[in-house]
């Protein structure tokens, strides 16, 4: 493998684990930024010098809807990966308008650069919130995929027809990765396994809303990477044009079996605070990923059992274990 792959959201959880992935995968990568505050940028900026370290790597901050700026990068580049978005379902029924501006906007900023430029390949990190909670289980890409329940969830599917109508005027190849709920060392401190685990070493209660039964496919973060790197190997094919894909593991789990698994890798009895359901928040998700096995090769390896562990490991020696407390 070769050439040069712009990852945007390269300083993000799932963005720095590909930035790696894809140098090991004999690429050149250039990463932009912009550092978004919605959590701590030290932890960022920490994934940023480490991948530094690597002479295929070049970093730049700034904004995809910065026009100028990405019209330069998009010039030396022979695929995009496009993976900066503003995150989080909650979040995002607070602050709409910020969410489209950058997930709508900023895509489409970054399409037409891409074009203007003569790149013909790009990825585009989708979500599984796009299936709402009316798509049967497990979902499936040709699924309609018509009723989202959060803004965040519309601005991804938003985003990936602004992918196909690219696509279909100007003849970009493009592969939408639909993620299935990803996890892994430096996952982001708002999700929950890494909010569970936080809370549980300090001793406090967890908040479980709903009664616990909600399943989620988590997603180790390595497999997504072999996704990524299957689907930018994708994109390099004549007769890709369009294509939507799952990366999830075809694996729920329940929301009171994942604490368990978590207390249980820290060696702690979990307090629960019991609370409604919150808006936004689907009841299952669960990918069918056997079109992913037939077009990427995908095979993902990682149990959550195993996937838990790891992550439990990561956060002490990240955090210290100094702090873990039993209830």
């Amino acid at each position: 493998m070769s050439g040069t792959v712009l990852i945007t959201g390269a300083a993000g959880f799932i963005g720095s684990h590909c930035c790696r992935g894809l140098l090991d995968a004999g690429y050149e990568v250039v990463g932009l930024d912009n550092f978004d505050p919605f959590y701590d940028r030290r932890v960022k900026e920490a994934a940023i010098a480490e991948l530094s370290k690597d002479d295929g790597f070049e970093f730049f901050e700034g904004d995809i809807r910065d026009q100028k700026l990405v019209s330069q990068l998009t010039e030396t580049a022979d695929v995009v990966l496009h993976l900066a978005a503003r995150a989080g379902v909650r979040p995002s029924i607070e602050e709409p308008a910020l969410y489209a501006s950058i997930n709508v906007e900023g895509t489409t900023n970054l399409l037409e650069c891409v074009w203007k430029a003569g790149v013909s390949r790009f990825v585009f990190g989708s979500s599984s919130s796009v299936y709402g909670d009316s798509t049967p289980a497990p979902f499936r890409e040709d699924a309609p995929a018509l009723d989202p329940i959060s803004p965040y969830a519309a601005t991804k599917r938003a985003g990936e027809l602004m992918c196909q109508t690219f696509s279909h005027l100007y003849g970009i190849k493009v592969a939408a990765l639909r993620f299935f709920t990803v996890y892994g060392p430096r996952q982001r401190p708002d999700l929950a396994i890494h909010k569970f685990t936080r809370k549980l070493v300090a001793g406090e209660a967890i908040e479980q809303y709903g009664d616990g039964s909600a399943e989620r496919d988590h997603t180790h973060v390595g497999d997504i990477v072999q996704g990524v790197t299957a689907a930018v190997e994708l994109t390099a094919s004549d007769s890709t044009r369009f294509e939507i894909i799952n990366l999830g593991e075809s694996r729920t789990i329940r929301l009171d079996r994942l604490i368990e698994l978590i207390a249980g890798a820290l060696g702690v009895e979990p307090k629960i605070e019991r609370l409604p359901m919150q808006a936004g928040d689907v009841r299952r998700t669960c990918a069918d990923i056997s079109k992913a096995r037939r077009v990427l090769g995908y095979d993902p390896q990682v149990r959550i059992e195993d996937g838990i562990a790891q992550f439990v490991t990561w956060y002490e020696e990240t955090y210290g274990r100094q702090s873990r407390a039993t209830a």
